[in-house]
């Protein structure tokens, strides 16, 4: 994980020093870590406003089928965020569904509004998935210990809820500031210059590959320090219940006549997440027949599947053994390599890409522009996904059984064969096709590392979304979307068999 983050070390530190405060040192430098910093600040922001109020109304609320509010409120997590910088372009123009249907013509919306509202639309899940899970499981005694000091409602949630939630939102910030700083396909379809995207165009049309280098560089700094800044303030708070007995069963607060704005606003942003990209996929592809597109789009999921298949089965070869020597054999040397696993996960895709690149042209050249870089590249970005199921799956294997099987003579490795490998299946085919789908769709990595003549799915739906072409766009669009919700629905299945 770490030699391709060493190459892009090495290929930035080519040039000679003046010319590296050079091309640091400079207002280009500063102004993209600008844009980057707002519109990071801003999805944080917008993210924090949607998730916050929807997980206290599935918690602590007598609101009406909480669990089909959070399961259709996750569900924006099936619409990548380049498809959603789709919806909201095609919504608006003169070309655009609200002009075509309504005679409506809304402004595109491009630049920092546009990335913002499709990048919090699609992330906001991940927030409030946190948010929802802290706020179930904070102790309801602490709510009626300062009720009884004489707190009103809004004080207690000021003075005690929210600094509870401390873990819970800089968590789903992590993931979210994470993937911002890191998104390729929502800010270039918007137009807005952040770092990812000038990465991508400073590589690829060969204008300084140095400069590309240092901005990649650059990337991974910040989103090592949103790593460190969450496990900084999670290390420093305890929040868990030190009281004995169990815990009282809370009770809800009744809404009344609020319930009515409280389902409008449910309403609001489910149709804004859900809704709307569904709605304008289903206009464009009505325009015009899809049979014609047939064997272009055949051709796009054969070339995606030809990458994501490999990938899947190649991160879940690599997740298993850290899986195993993490859960059945715990030590430091476990703990640093299950934290280098996450590395690829925690670096921005393009940087990650960038650095497969280096590492190719430097030391690999056979394997340069080759479907096996981009399988590889894969399989180690998309690791950790990998990790997470046969870890579960792993602590779940009775250790009793293993130890039985040393008496009867078995070594490590027919321990492992006959005893682990079977009981893990389960977990090793939901690793299997979460890895499978998530490569499917993957846009950044795919960008820089695709073979020539590659045309996945993603690909093929960012080229001509970007040209304009929002009809021949619209059922690559659809089917990543499809395959995206098989992701969604494998994680519901997982957290209700748990």
């Amino acid at each position: 994980m770490l030699v391709p983050l060493f190459y892009l070390g090495v290929r930035a530190f080519e040039a000679e020093p003046d010319r590296i405060v050079a091309l640091v040192w400079r207002w280009r430098t500063a102004e993209l870590l600008l844009n980057t910093a707002w519109l990071t600040l801003a999805v944080i922001a917008l993210t924090t406003a949607i998730a916050l109020p929807l997980a206290w109304l599935v918690t602590r609320t007598d609101l009406r089928y909480p669990q089909l509010v959070t399961v259709v409120a996750t569900l924006p997590l099936a619409v990548p965020g380049y498809v959603m910088a789709f919806a909201l372009l095609g919504l608006a123009g003169h070309s655009g569904f609200m002009n075509q249907i309504f005679g409506i013509r809304l402004p595109r919306p491009e630049g920092l509004v546009g990335a913002t509202l499709a990048l919090s639309l699609y992330t906001y899940p991940y927030l409030f998935l946190n948010l929802r899970a802290a706020l179930a499981g904070m102790d309801p005694g602490l709510d009626e210990s300062a009720r009884t000091l004489g707190c009103t409602p809004r004080q207690t949630f000021f003075r005690v809820t929210l600094p509870h939630l401390k873990p819970a939102l800089f968590a789903g910030w992590l993931v979210i500031g994470l993937y911002v700083i890191g998104d390729f396909g929502a800010v270039a379809l918007m137009r807005y210059e952040a770092f990812s995207y000038v990465i991508y165009t400073q590589y690829a049309a060969a204008f300084d590959r140095i400069y590309a280098a240092w901005l990649a560089l650059i990337l991974v700094s910040i989103a090592l320090v949103f790593v460190v800044l969450e496990g900084y303030v999670r290390d420093r708070n305890r929040y868990a219940r030190t009281a004995h007995g169990t815990a009282r069963l809370r009770v809800r607060a009744k809404l009344g006549w609020w319930a009515v704005p409280a389902w409008l606003f449910i309403a609001l942003v489910v149709m804004a997440a859900l809704g709307l990209p569904l709605l304008v996929l289903g206009f464009w592809i009505s325009l015009a027949p899809v049979a014609p597109a047939l064997p272009e789009l055949l051709q796009s999921f054969t070339h995606s599947l030809s990458a994501a298949l490999p990938a899947a089965l190649v991160a879940v070869l690599f997740a298993l053994p850290v899986a195993v020597l993490g859960v059945r054999y715990p030590s430091p040397i476990a703990r640093v390599v299950d934290r280098l696993a996450f590395i690829g996960y925690a670096v921005p895709p393009l940087a990650f890409a960038l650095a497969m690149v280096f590492l190719a042209l430097s030391s690999l050249p056979l394997l340069y522009q080759t479907l096996t870089l981009l399988v590889l590249a894969y399989a180690l970005n998309f690791l950790p996904l990998a990790l997470g199921p046969l870890r579960a799956t792993l602590y779940q294997v009775p250790k009793s059984m293993e130890d039985a099987a040393r008496t009867l003579g078995y070594g490590p490795l027919k321990v492992f064969w006959h005893i682990i490998l079977p009981l893990t299946r389960r977990g090793m085919v939901v690793a299997t096709v979460m890895v499978f789908v998530i490569a499917m769709k993957e846009l950044p990595i795919a960008f820089l590392l695709a073979p020539t003549g590659f045309r996945s799915l993603a690909i093929v739906m960012f080229g001509r979304t970007s040209e304009g072409m929002l009809l021949q766009a619209a059922p690559y669009a659809l089917l990543i979307v499809v395959l995206s919700s098989a992701v969604v629905w494998l994680v519901f299945r997982q957290e209700g068999r748990s």
